[in-house]
């Protein structure tokens, strides 16, 4: 009797572990339902709120805050149908070099363009709230177990 207990108890213990997650981030962010236009808007307004952004550098920020969305998006459904079509593979060494690579140059492409639009005193706080949501995220990402 005391077996058939733990048994139960440790098949009780699995299966309710063993559920799926339904959390906010689970099967899609909010974002996955927005507009690259209103994802752009979004971030504008946050930019505009945190290094007081006259009008001329607003819609610039909203250029290049609407390539960069258009970009992602482009990116997150080409692997979308790459995944679903099942050619989805895990990239070789030489393939994730050339990623992390293209990857690193449309930063510094992007952190230029930012300096054109920005003041000096704006474009150090830009930088400083990159680094913080870079560092929370990464820390985020650690204590869910991914890697980071």
């Amino acid at each position: 009797m005391k077996r058939f207990v733990v048994l139960v108890v440790v098949l009780a213990t699995m299966s309710a572990t063993a559920q799926k997650h339904e959390g906010p981030r689970t099967a899609k962010s909010a974002k996955a339902d927005m507009t690259a236009a209103q994802i752009a808007t979004l971030r504008t307004k946050k930019l505009t709120l945190a290094l007081d952004l006259n009008e001329g550098q607003q819609k610039q920020v909203m250029e290049i805050s609407l390539e960069e969305a258009e970009m992602r998006k482009a990116k997150h459904e080409e692997i979308k149908t790459k995944k679903e079509g099942g050619e989805w593979r895990k990239p070789t060494p030489d393939e994730r070099f050339e990623i992390e690579n293209a990857r690193l140059d449309y930063q510094i492409a992007h952190h230029q363009k930012m300096k054109k639009v920005l003041s000096d005193e704006q474009y150090q706080t830009w930088k400083k709230l990159k680094l913080r949501k870079g560092i929370k995220s990464k820390k985020k990402m650690q204590e869910k177990g991914r890697r980071g």
